[in-house]
């Protein structure tokens, strides 16, 4: 993994801030996201499987990791979450939300908590042909944070074809924003869970966004999905 206090943050938040995502090029090796796809079926590391058609997510499958997580995750949780947290802050008082996120992961779980929400929220998805994930938010309680990360863990062109991700930005008075991204394997794709601020004639205002995955055509797409907050 790159080392993550060495990634350009300025350029990352800077693109974040305007677009409200942001991909991060090779987080993980090829090792690295072979070694997490391959363990799927290993029953012990999660703690819940959810069967996408079973809830009209669309169709594919995905696990939630169960506590402590693989170690990649973990330092993604933790490593990433102070810059992030610093744009976050920026972003509750430009819209005039009275909310600050603490410095600290671990201290920003314990607010989790104490609101009992408790269950660890990071995830891997499994796509197989015809598979794709439906516009949505990752909100899972009354307190969320509003970043995550996905991570590609499967090779498009070699492993799978299709299954590219798309946000779509809710624009006030206007049609919505569709915008596709095809990362490859080891990317990383930092983007708003909720929201972002956006200056408008009267103010700021908030823009939300959504998330979602188009159909794969062909082979098998695998991904990781680091959440920051944990689940009621």
């Amino acid at each position: 993994m790159k080392e993550i206090s060495g990634l350009p943050w300025n350029d990352i938040l800077g693109q974040l801030n305007q677009s409200g995502f942001v991909r991060v090029h090779h987080l993980l090796s090829r090792e690295e996201c072979e070694e997490l796809s391959s363990q799927y079926s290993t029953a012990s590391l999660y703690r819940n499987v959810i069967s996408m058609e079973r809830y009209r997510f669309g169709r594919g499958e995905y696990k939630y990791f169960a506590y402590p997580l693989p170690q990649q995750i973990a330092r993604i949780r933790t490593d990433m979450y102070p810059p992030l947290s610093r744009l976050a802050n920026q972003w509750m008082q430009a819209l005039g939300i009275t909310l600050s996120y603490p410095e600290k992961h671990a201290t920003f779980l314990d607010q989790c908590h104490d609101a009992g929400q408790a269950r660890p929220t990071p995830l891997i998805l499994k796509y197989e042909e015809g598979g794709y994930n439906t516009l949505h938010q990752d909100l899972y309680g009354e307190i969320y944070f509003p970043f995550q990360v996905v991570i590609l863990l499967t090779a498009p062109g070699r492993d799978h074809e299709g299954g590219e991700l798309v946000f779509v930005e809710q624009l006030p008075r206007a049609q919505s924003k569709a915008t596709v991204i095809a990362p490859h394997q080891g990317d990383a794709v930092i983007f708003t869970t909720h929201f972002r601020p956006v200056m408008g004639g009267r103010g700021w205002y908030r823009s939300k966004m959504k998330h979602g995955v188009s159909p794969v055509t062909r082979g098998t797409r695998y991904a990781c999905g680091v959440i920051f907050h944990d689940a009621t």
